[in-house]
């Protein structure tokens, strides 16, 4: 940590000639003196923090012996207000789970729905809170450049090097899985509205549906996901029609026909001309809450309260599916693997836990408005609670224009994360083995194909994407949000002598309950 030169001039940004102060000259000298106490390599002795001169006093140094003095230079942190910190965490938050959120009310009961939503919520967050303090209850160790799974590290060895780095694949790769599904959905149903506007054919899915221009259907009414079972009303080319429908199926061709697109943008070795659309995450969920809107303007309120009994057309409001929803909302909550790095650029550091609990009360704000909205607006009768399904946008024909606009908005959107999600993997697989994010382009490849393989093989075979979200969800959950943050910080509490029996219980607590949760996705 250098920050005085003598007796070589300071120069400002502005070519001004200055001289550093006897005082930055005096903490020079008690720098030089820590570091000799040790070798270089051993970092328990470097300067602290009260030893190093304020923020206006450092400067950076050039070779040639002149040092430019930075202006508002901070400890390593970056720039963003606490408004952008929020939004960026609720961006970063906010996925493909909330599609499958009234899917999950829908299993746990309306009523155990919300409340779960909260708990969920408030739980997550406590976890979440516990990483982001998880690095400064390590003594004598500049952790400053540390994320989650180092600290895991420290505290587990190898095997919490490797477990952490095991339990981030599955939930990088599982939302790798989800969005394959999800593409070649929203591809299946894109390319069949424009090839049905183009040659002019009006279709009914072979599903039971409200009528009149505000259609909702019920795909699931058969026992298994549609696929493209329709029946063409207007006179024209019924062989070109048959063969369409023959080439373009949702789980036997169209996800086939993604690998041509997505897997050569896998094997770039930087990504980062995608990351430049981050901003259509933003722009989808914003639209998505203005089609729940609107569509719940027009279809109304269609809610009716059976506690533990169910009907024809309603839930009860407490049902011994619940799990499911706490699966998919373990994964709609977590982004603790990678908080640390989001709360780093944060320009105010003492508001992180505030500008972090913001984020997910609009979060959790989030995912309730259209869970509720869409269970109960959900037009009950003529349609059953039941046909709720796991991607509520598979509840709107195909040919409505708002849906179609949703659809076109989350397909190029997660056409361009994809990549970013692949480049993660592979940087953390590779260099882990090899010590190179590209060993070479035969390591990638085999990588890649592996991955894309996975999300064919789900998209063609078990294209359910709410089982997915909460089956990866609780299994990286388990490590991630319950178990890590919760032993890190009772053995710290330990090691300090500060450990109490109720610290200690609620925490056990906390652990199990995330095996509980990750067990309970098996058995339902």
């Amino acid at each position: 940590r250098p920050f005085h030169v003598e007796p070589t001039n300071i120069v400002s940004v502005n070519d001004d000639m200055q001289r550093v102060t006897d005082e930055a000259s005096a903490m020079n000298k008690r720098i030089h003196y820590y570091s000799r106490l040790t070798s270089p390599s051993d970092r328990a002795l470097i300067a602290p923090d009260h030893v190093l001169p304020a923020p206006d006093e450092i400067y950076v140094y050039s070779p040639l012996g002149t040092a430019f003095k930075v202006d508002s230079c901070t400890d390593g942190y970056g720039k963003n207000s606490s408004i952008v910190t929020i939004f960026m965490i609720w961006n970063t938050m906010m996925g493909t789970s909330i599609l499958s959120i009234p899917w999950g009310i829908k299993q746990a009961g309306f009523t155990s729905g919300i409340i779960l939503i909260l708990l969920m919520g408030i739980l997550t967050l406590y976890c979440c809170y516990r990483v982001v303090k998880s690095r400064k209850m390590i003594p004598l160790i500049d952790t400053s450049n540390w994320e989650f799974p180092d600290v895991c590290k420290y505290y587990f060895g190898s095997f919490g090097q490797w477990s952490s780095l095991l339990f981030s694949m599955v939930s990088l790769v599982g939302a790798m899985v989800v969005y394959w599904v999800l593409m070649s959905n929203f591809l299946f149903n894109t390319g069949k509205f424009i090839y049905n506007f183009v040659h002019d054919i009006n279709v009914t899915d072979i599903v039971p549906g409200t009528n009149g221009s505000n259609k909702v259907i019920c795909p699931s009414a058969s026992g298994h996901p549609p696929q493209n079972r329709s029946v063409m009303f207007s006179s024209g080319n019924d062989t070109g029609f048959e063969l369409f429908e023959e080439w373009w199926n949702k789980s036997k061709t169209v996800p086939f026909y993604l690998i041509a697109v997505l897997l050569p943008l896998l094997n770039l070795k930087s990504p980062s001309f995608f990351a430049k659309f981050n901003v259509l995450g933003t722009v989808s969920v914003v639209y998505l809450v203005f089609l729940v809107t609107i569509k719940a303007a027009h279809l109304g309120i269609h809610l009716e309260y059976h506690w533990f009994t169910e009907n024809d057309f309603f839930v009860p409001e407490f049902r011994i599916l619940f799990p499911q929803l706490t699966g998919v909302l373990t994964l709609a909550f977590f982004i603790h693997n990678c908080v640390i790095t989001l709360l780093q650029n944060n320009r105010n550091q003492e508001n992180n836990v505030r500008d972090l609990s913001i984020a997910y009360f609009l979060v959790g704000l989030t995912y309730l408005y259209v869970g509720v909205i869409i269970f109960a607006s959900f037009p009950s009768p003529p349609l059953s609670k039941e046909c709720i399904e796991q991607n509520f946008l598979d509840n709107f024909p195909s040919d409505d224009i708002m849906s179609f606009v949703a659809r076109i908005f989350l397909l190029f959107q997660m056409m361009t994360v994809y990549p970013l999600l692949g480049y993660l993997a592979r940087v953390q697989l590779l260099r882990q083995f090899f010590g190179n994010a590209y060993p070479s382009v035969f390591h990638v490849l085999v990588l890649n194909v592996a991955i894309v393989g996975a999300g064919v093989a789900m998209a063609r075979f078990y294209p359910n994407i709410g089982g997915i979200i909460r089956y990866s969800g609780a299994t990286c959950g388990l490590a991630f949000v319950f178990v890590y943050p919760s032993l890190i910080y009772v053995i710290s509490q330990h090691r300090a002598g500060q450990l109490t029996w109720p610290a200690l219980i609620i925490h056990i607590f906390i652990i199990l309950l995330g095996l509980a949760n990750l067990i309970a996705q098996f058995l339902l």
